[in-house]
């Protein structure tokens, strides 16, 4: 596997900036999330890097070597986009052999068989193999452009959204698997998505794109608890960080226009009172929804609370996070 290095990358169409001097290091080994809304450049990061589109400006080099000039196949990347794209007159079986039957690979027969039964296992499709690609639904399919990639052994996976088409329970379970298979091979994968669920559970680091700019890289932990912004700390975090006047509670700091607190980083017991407006049971917790001085709020409870919609709760801040007018992190 190999270490991927992103410089200065600048890409414009047109009039549209999608990319605006991205520098970015993927370390060997890692499992790298683009996070962002349609639009941040997180697509188009991964289309770089696979050699699909050319930087305006800037370099990107693979295992040390600069990738300047050479094709998706010389860069030896796989990739996995969110349209997924099979051979239809081919069986499940022949469109995961095809990789491996390239001319430049030359994988012994047994080789093949191996890998294709191990990924088809676990992709849930063994008993798709004998299976025209027409024949299958949208998230099988999905599956099996995800199987042609994993199949192989190149120096950087690149996904894009490759789990967006499948339902939840699948989801759930391919998130795994491929945490596992990333995890157990060493392999080093950018993979791009909006869910934030994906980037929580599955990223050794995550990049948070805005408008092409990269605001923020670290450990998912990091850009949880240390945001530099309060858009970086919007990318993270389910429910999402409540941000409100930084004065609300008092004792705000110099230059803070906004308080941002965590869901669990709201004490209830003592403090100031607030309205239950909504009561959440998930099972494992209950959410409350609050109004607070006009102003609305989620805070996390035990699942097993007595609390319902009209009840009058005292809270306080703990862990509080400030920012600026512009949204910036203060200290």
């Amino acid at each position: 596997m190999a270490e991927v290095v992103l410089s200065g990358i600048s890409k414009r169409f047109g009039e549209d900036v999608a990319l605006d001097d991205v520098s970015m290091t993927v370390p060997d080994g890692s499992f790298v999330v683009l996070l962002g809304p349609t639009g941040a450049g997180k697509t188009t990061t991964l289309r770089m890097v696979s050699g699909l589109d050319v930087p305006d400006r800037g370099t990107i080099s693979i295992d040390g070597r600069d990738m300047t000039g050479l094709t998706p196949a010389q860069r030896d990347v796989a990739m996995v986009f969110q349209q997924y794209s099979l051979y239809p007159h081919l069986t499940v079986r022949e469109n995961l052999e095809f990789p491996l039957k390239s001319p430049v690979l030359r994988t012994p027969q047994d080789l093949i068989d191996r890998k294709v039964g191990e990924v088809a296992e676990i992709l849930q499709i063994s008993h798709k193999l004998g299976n025209k690609a027409t024949e299958l639904s949208g998230g099988e399919m999905q599956r099996v452009s995800i199987g042609r990639a994993l199949v192989r052994n190149p120096l950087v996976y690149l996904m894009d959204e490759p789990l967006s088409s499948l339902d939840a329970k699948l989801r759930a379970d391919l998130r795994v698997e491929l945490k596992n298979i990333q995890s157990h091979s060493g392999a080093t994968l950018l993979y791009v998505t909006h869910d934030q669920i994906e980037a929580m559970t599955m990223a050794t680091h995550v990049g948070v794109l805005d408008h092409g700019r990269l605001v923020q890289f670290g450990t998912p932990r990091q850009i949880y608890e240390d945001p530099v912004s309060i858009y970086a700390a919007s990318r993270l975090g389910l429910p999402r960080i409540n941000v409100l006047p930084a004065d609300l509670f008092g004792h705000a700091p110099d230059r803070a226009a906004y308080i941002g607190l965590r869901p669990e980083h709201i004490s209830q017991g003592e403090g100031q009172e607030s309205q239950v407006t909504r009561v959440e049971h998930l099972g494992d917790q209950t959410r409350l929804h609050l109004k607070f001085q006009n102003h609305d709020l989620i805070t996390v409870t035990d699942a097993h609370t007595p609390l319902v919609s009209g009840d009058v709760v005292r809270i306080q801040p703990k862990k509080p996070l400030f920012f600026d007018a512009d949204g910036a992190r203060l200290g």
